[in-house]
């Protein structure tokens, strides 16, 4: 049997079409594109962000620092074509790895890794401690009391009377001095001539 060449080119026509229509089904979602980028080199990372080409759903993802530190922070959040994997801060200096599996939208699972690196990140400063000389600084009293420091000029005034008083007792007993010493000497004397007389009469 014949056939005719226009039949002929239908049915490769129908081949074609066929086929055609089989290769979108038969591919799989991939992953389109990542945030950090793979090979990236950042200062600073919150979160990281996984499209898809399709609708994923049950994602998982691993954040992984300097010695397989996991750097992830909770559940990955899924919202159509997008996972967003929320990241512990600041990240020090060194290369990450993100793992990640999904399932897509034809039950397929998806899965792979994006190593990037950190680098220039800034780290927080100490804040400054408070002085204790600061805390140790009475604070001005609105009473109108008197501050502890005017204690020494009160304490010293009864020390100051009395050297005063020291002073006024020597010089009393300074001028006192020449008048005892006057009667005593005046006294001696009059026994001195009362000696004398005494022995003139005696004597025959």
């Amino acid at each position: 049997m014949k056939t005719s060449p226009l039949a002929a080119l239908v049915a490769i026509l129908a081949a074609l079409l066929v086929l055609g229509a089989a290769g979108p089904a038969l591919a799989h979602d991939a992953l389109k594109s990542s945030t950090p980028a793979k090979g990236a080199e950042v200062e600073a990372l919150d979160e990281v962000k996984l499209e898809f080409s399709a609708t994923v759903r049950m994602p998982f993802v691993i954040v992984r620092g300097p010695g397989d530190t996991p750097r992830q922070a909770g559940d990955p959040q899924v919202d159509g074509k997008v996972v967003t994997q929320a990241v512990k801060g600041p990240l020090p200096d060194g290369k990450y790895t993100i793992a990640y599996r999904v399932v897509s939208s034809d039950g397929h699972p998806i899965e792979g890794e994006i190593p990037f690196t950190v680098k220039g990140a800034k780290t927080a400063s100490p804040s400054p401690e408070p002085s204790g000389n600061a805390s140790a600084t009475p604070e001005p009293s609105g009473t109108g009391e008197a501050s502890p420091s005017a204690a020494p000029t009160g304490a010293s005034a009864p020390a100051g009377q009395a050297s005063l008083e020291a002073d006024q007792a020597s010089a009393t007993q300074d001028a006192g001095f020449p008048v005892w010493l006057i009667i005593v000497v005046g006294g001696l004397i009059g026994i001195g001539i009362g000696f004398l007389l005494s022995a003139r009469r005696r004597k025959p």
